[in-house]
């Protein structure tokens, strides 16, 4: 099929990758601009725009897609289907409208499920068992849209947002494949209503630990926020990352370090800290960071 393909950051590439083995003719790509990053504050390229530019291919990046000339180039590429995974931008309905099949969504949730912004964030957050990948029709509302396919995977009792989101970038990729190959045939389920959550957008002001709450809404939060942005908690004055964690046995006031393996107690029962790092350092193993960073039993966070 002719596509055009629309996505930014790292979970998208794999999407690309597989469109392009699965012998689909790649019309163009749009992700999002180049951004300062870096010591130098450099314009740097996506993933996806450098993935692309890898491949050969035609990559667009305008800021917006509400201007009729935008609007007038994207449905010049006379596409079948728009792939869209995490591009950034918000789709004008004339945008929708332009392929000749629409515009299909790899959505990392079981929809209606944590529609929004930060779906794999959320889910384990929240502690659901399960999560997984929606092949959606895009319309007009946020990931409102009919859904074609769906693949389930469980949330794991160590799972961060980082392995994750490469397990279900993964599963995207051959998701939507499947889909194409299929597509004449497949009939579009429209969403529930009941069971609609939204995954907002991580705000850093939520990555701050809070060691009177329970050990295991502690522990989702840790898992939940790595890498990025990383919850945290003070020892000493020093904001450390913490950045995997499980749960443990014990009991004390909350933020108190019961051992020497980093256990430390919850308003209700306790977690074990597996990875930190610390302002200015890499990320470390719990042995490795209590080896330049050692802690006494009973030291307060």
């Amino acid at each position: 099929m002719r596509i055009v393909f629309m996505g930014t950051p790292e979970f998208s590439v794999p999407v690309l990758d597989a469109l392009v083995e699965a012998g689909h003719d790649i019309a163009a790509v749009y992700c999002q601009p180049p951004r300062p990053a870096g010591r130098g504050k450099k314009d740097r390229p996506t993933p996806v725009h450098a993935r692309a530019a890898e491949l050969g291919l035609m990559v667009r990046h305008p800021v917006s897609l509400k201007g009729a000339a935008e609007q007038a180039e994207f449905a010049a590429l006379r596409t079948d289907v728009a792939v869209v995974v995490a591009y950034g931008l918000i789709l004008p309905q004339p945008v929708l409208d332009a392929p000749a099949h629409g515009c299909l969504n790899i959505h990392a949730s079981l929809l209606p499920r944590w529609r929004g912004a930060a779906p794999i964030h959320r889910a384990i957050m929240a502690g659901d068992a399960q999560t997984g990948i929606c092949i959606m029709q895009m319309e007009a509302g946020l990931d409102t849209g009919p859904v074609l396919l769906r693949s389930t995977t469980p949330i794991r009792a160590e799972e961060t947002t980082a392995s994750l989101h490469d397990r279900l970038s993964g599963m995207g990729a051959a998701l939507i494949v499947r889909a194409l190959d299929s597509l004449d045939t497949l009939t579009p389920m429209p969403q529930p209503e009941e069971g609609v959550t939204y995954a907002h957008k991580i705000d850093k002001s939520e990555a701050r630990i809070d060691w009177v709450a329970p050990a295991e809404e502690v522990d989702r939060k840790i898992r939940g926020l790595s890498p990025f942005p990383g919850a945290w908690t003070e020892i000493d004055g020093q904001r450390v990352k913490l950045l995997a964690s499980r749960l443990a046995t014990g009991a004390g006031n909350p933020g108190t370090l019961l051992d020497d393996t980093l256990t430390v107690a919850c308003g209700r029962g306790a977690i074990q800290l597996l990875r930190l790092q610390r302002a200015g350092k890499g990320a470390q193993d719990a042995r490795t960071f209590l080896r330049g960073f050692p802690l006494d039993k009973g030291r307060q966070f």
